[in-house]
């Protein structure tokens, strides 16, 4: 049985990640692998807290456990994506991958909405890259939503939601699409009336991992 192996820097996220492989990727045996501390660490010291290597030891882990694909679900890490395919040999995918395409092939102006600036910022270098591989000529708008994730982390999952949803209603009367930057995000949307596509990653990039099981390019 093919497995694959999903490193996240939250435990919040997965039990939803759960049910979208079970829907997207059955037969497939699915690692959740959990270091829920690389997010605090980017923002105070990535450098002295050796967050490559951590993610190095973790993919080993899961290559020693048997997988043949690895998925980042945080897109704060997913400029360690590229390197670690390289030391590891097998595909290292970007849940936020398939997101970014989908956002520069809708529109032209692009909010992309995040609670957190160590996600805001490789978001938005994610859409610029995707952009550039289609010449597309994109304008973004990076919004940073204040006092989000201090309710989250607090347990105030509806206060985040409220301030997230707020923050998508304003931006989608400014621009052609609205991405959201984190998985943890997504619930927030559910249910918005905005006139415009607000794009989450989950269920668009496990699609991209199950299209990418069924036709493996070069690792």
């Amino acid at each position: 049985m093919t497995r694959i192996a999903f490193l996240h820097t939250g435990a919040v996220v997965i039990p939803a990640f759960a049910e979208l492989a079970a829907t997207h990727l059955p037969g497939v045996d699915v690692q959740h692998l959990l270091d829920d501390k690389i997010v605090a660490d980017l923002g105070a010291d990535p450098g002295g807290r050796d967050v490559a290597g951590r993610l190095d030891a973790l993919g080993r882990a899961a290559v020693a456990a048997g997988a043949e694909a690895l998925v980042f679900s945080c897109s704060s890490i997913s400029g360690y994506a590229r390197p670690l395919q390289e030391e590891l040999g097998i595909p290292v995918l970007r849940i936020d991958e398939a997101m970014a395409d989908h956002a520069v092939e809708t529109g032209r102006s692009i909010a992309v909405i995040a609670t957190l600036p160590t996600t805001l910022a490789p978001t938005a270098a994610l859409l610029r890259e995707r952009a550039a591989l289609r010449s597309a000529d994109v304008v973004l708008d990076e919004v940073l939503v204040e006092g989000a994730f201090a309710a989250v982390a607090a347990g105030d999952r509806t206060t985040h939601d409220a301030l997230v949803a707020a923050a998508i209603r304003e931006q989608s009367a400014r621009h052609d699409v609205v991405v959201l930057a984190q998985a943890s995000m997504a619930g927030a949307a559910a249910g918005l009336d905005t006139g415009v596509p607000v794009l989450t990653s989950p269920e668009l990039g496990v699609r991209r991992v199950a299209e990418t099981l069924r036709h493996p390019g070069p690792a």
